[in-house]
């Protein structure tokens, strides 16, 4: 039985480096000296595997998730560790899926630059708070770090771009869809620029003890980081800047053409969203939430409940060509960065399509993707994670 496991590891280790790569980290010092720092006060960081052949004016600009932190206090839990401080992030990351460097894995981007900027902000990089409280020593300056980080990469060939991407996961996913034009604007003029955002699309939905505790906690966020100046001004004309962090909010006014990708039963979402801790004080949902196939008959109509609640959230963007999405009903979180998900023989297909195929025929303008699919556990393509039964939730 030991020798069985031993080989399947082994396995596993395999495919792992046929399908991912290293690459090193680069430290923006520069960024120091406008004051766009990590939430500890360290520059901020990326990694880039440099494009080649027909890539070479090509970027595809991926952003890092981790969640958010709304007070000093989980702020402070956060400069630390690497979701803070660019002194604790690993030297070399894992490139794979969305970033791969190979044909077979990443058909459409492999050969372009790939760049994955590290999160370290806590507020998917829309703060800008000048004082600094000399007791804490937190730096909420996101919106800084995005910017330096874009200039770093501009002088390094960006400004050369023909075709650029922003891309992102998570809170990540979010930074993209708050971002985007101010990414187009960032790039010269004539550059086709498109972003994704793979499950950046959290919703404004109440949770299991019918209370809002995803619109105060990004109200918090908001608040703690000053952010409400750096959200889209199309929203925060209309109504309060938390709401705006909110893609059913902000996304409908987006000009830069825009793909969503996401599960419309967001494993993260309904952790932390629709049943977080603090509305499950007996940690009945914690089975469920763990693996799906664990939910009961209940819990189950509750999760198709949030899957209504979510497409109907998808409608603020409205009907446009330029927009695409790919929303399956997967128990995943974040399905672009790992293979298997992204391009695979047994990747999630909606329609017969890989997701990388679907963004990939929207990218480059050979048919549009605007696919929902059926409601859990229709669709057997899925992957759907199982998590461990230890692991804490964001919020």
């Amino acid at each position: 039985m030991n020798q069985q496991w031993l080989y399947i590891l082994i396995c596993m280790l395999i495919v792992l480096r046929t399908e991912s790569f290293f690459v090193d980290i680069t430290i923006v010092q520069s960024a120091v000296a406008k004051g766009a720092v990590c939430l500890d006060g360290s520059p901020p960081a990326y990694h880039i595997d440099r494009g080649f052949g027909a890539g070479i004016n090509n970027w595809l600009v991926h952003i890092e998730g981790g969640g958010w932190c709304n007070n000093v206090t989980t702020c402070l839990a956060r400069r630390n560790n690497r979701l803070g401080s660019s002194e604790q992030m690993v030297k070399q990351l894992a490139f794979s899926g969305i970033l791969s460097n190979k044909p077979q894995f990443n058909p459409d981007f492999y050969n372009w630059n790939r760049v994955k900027v590290r999160y370290c902000d806590g507020a998917s990089f829309t703060g800008d708070v000048e004082a600094v409280n000399p007791v804490t020593k937190l730096y909420y300056r996101g919106a800084r770090v995005f910017l330096a980080v874009m200039e770093d990469l501009l002088a390094k060939g960006m400004k050369n771009a023909e075709n650029a991407i922003l891309s992102g996961c998570s809170a990540g996913g979010l930074t993209s869809i708050l971002h985007c034009d101010s990414f187009k604007a960032l790039v010269p003029m004539g550059t086709k620029v498109k972003c994704f955002a793979d499950a950046g699309y959290f919703i404004n939905a109440k949770d299991v003890s019918g209370a809002q505790h995803i619109e105060e906690f990004y109200n918090d966020v908001v608040t703690t980081h000053g952010s409400a100046k750096n959200l889209p001004r199309s929203c925060t004309l209309k109504m309060k800047p938390s709401l705006c962090f909110f893609p059913e909010n902000t996304a409908k006014d987006i000009q830069t053409p825009l793909f969503i990708i996401n599960s419309a039963i967001d494993s993260w979402q309904i952790k932390n969203i629709l049943a977080p801790g603090v509305a499950d004080p007996h940690g009945l949902w914690h089975n469920c939430k763990t693996d799906i196939d664990k939910c009961s008959v209940n819990e189950l109509q509750t999760m198709q409940e949030f899957r209504s609640n979510f497409i109907s959230a998808l409608s603020g963007l409205g009907p446009s060509a330029s927009r695409g999405y790919f929303i399956n009903s997967c128990y995943a979180h974040c399905q672009t960065e790992m293979q298997e998900t992204w391009f695979r023989a047994d990747s999630p297909k909606l329609f017969n399509k890989t997701i990388a195929k679907a963004v990939g025929d929207w990218f480059y303008d050979r048919s549009p993707f605007q696919k929902i699919d059926c409601p859990y556990p229709c669709d057997k393509t899925c992957h759907n994670r199982v998590f461990d039964p230890q692991e804490h939730p964001f919020v």
